[in-house]
C-alpha cells in the first residue's frame, strides 16, 4: 500500500474547479515531484491534502486512512507537515520561537535533538536564532519554513515551491537539503515546483499538472527527457 494515495480528487474555489479528478501516489521513502505552470493547481492540491480547501469529491488516503474530511490539525497530528508557498513564517517571532511553534504537538523529549538537526542542516539559523523571522533574507526564511515543518517530526513532508524567488546558490542549497533528508533520514517528500529541472533531477518519480489535471507521469529521468516536458518547462516555455 502506498503511503499516500489520491483518487479522483476534485476541489473548487466557489464555482471554479481547481482540481479536476487528480490521481497520484507517493510511496514511503520516495521523493515525488509535481511540476506545472503557475496556476495549474499544484498548490491547491497540497492545500487540499491538508484539509483547506476540502476535496469536494474523491479520496485522500494516508497510511490506509482516508483523511479527506479530517480537520487540518488532525491531519498534521498523523505526521504530515507542509512548508507552504511564500514561506509564511511568523515574522514578529524569533527564529527559535518559529521552530518551537513547529514542535508544538511533539514530545518535549525530542526537542533539543530535533533543533540540533535543523541547525546542522541550516547553520545560518543557529547564528540567527534570536533574530526576528521577518528580518531574515528570502533564502533564510525558506530555510526557517522547512526547519519549522521538520520540527513536527513528519512522516510526509510537503514542500510548496521551495525555490520560488531565491538566488541560484540558495536554490541549490535547499535542494541539497531535500536530497539529504531523503537519503540519510528516509524522509518521504512530496515536492511541488515550477523549477522543473531541479525538481525532476531530484525526484524518484514525477507528475505534470495542467489546468487541474495530471497529464503526464513517470520517473524523474523519463520526464526530464520527455519532449513535451522539455518544450513546456525546460526550454523557456510556459
Amino acid at each position: 500500500m502506498a503511503m499516500l494515495e489520491i483518487s479522483g480528487v476534485h476541489t473548487f474555489y466557489g464555482r471554479i474547479e481547481a482540481l479536476r479528478g487528480v490521481d497520484l501516489t507517493v510511496e514511503e521513502g520516495e521523493i515525488v515531484t509535481m511540476v506545472g505552470a503557475n496556476g495549474a493547481g499544484k498548490s491547491t492540491l497540497l492545500m487540499t491534502l491538508c484539509g483547506n480547501p476540502r476535496a469536494a469529491q474523491g479520496s485522500i488516503v494516508f497510511e490506509g486512512r482516508d483523511i479527506a474530511a479530517m480537520p487540518t490539525h488532525d491531519i498534521v497530528s498523523l505526521g504530515i507537515a507542509q512548508s507552504p508557498e511564500g514561506r509564511r513564517i511568523f515574522p514578529r517571532m524569533s527564529v527559535l520561537e518559529n521552530l518551537q511553534m513547529g514542535a508544538i504537538n511533539t514530545d518535549d523529549a525530542f526537542f533539543d535533538d530535533d533543533l540540533e538537526k535543523v541547525f546542522e542542516m541550516f547553520p545560518i539559523l543557529k547564528q540567527r536564532q534570536d533574530q526576528r523571522g521577518g528580518t531574515l533574507s528570502g533564502g533564510e526564511q525558506q530555510m526557517l519554513a522547512i526547519g519549522r515543518a521538520l520540527m513536527s517530526r513528519p512522516r510526509l513532508l510537503l514542500l510548496d515551491e521551495p525555490s520560488l524567488g531565491l538566488a541560484p546558490l540558495v536554490v541549490r542549497q535547499i535542494f541539497e537539503v531535500i536530497k539529504t533528508l531523503n537519503k540519510e533520514q528516509g524522509m518521504t517528500v512530496f515536492l511541488v515546483e515550477q523549477n522543473a529541472y531541479h525538481a525532476l533531477k531530484l525526484a524518484h518519480r514525477g507528475y505534470v499538472m495542467v489546468n487541474g489535471l495530471i497529464t503526464l507521469s513517470g520517473s524523474g529521468t523519463e520526464l526530464l527527457s520527455d519532449p513535451e516536458v522539455r518544450a513546456a518547462y525546460l526550454e523557456g516555455g510556459a
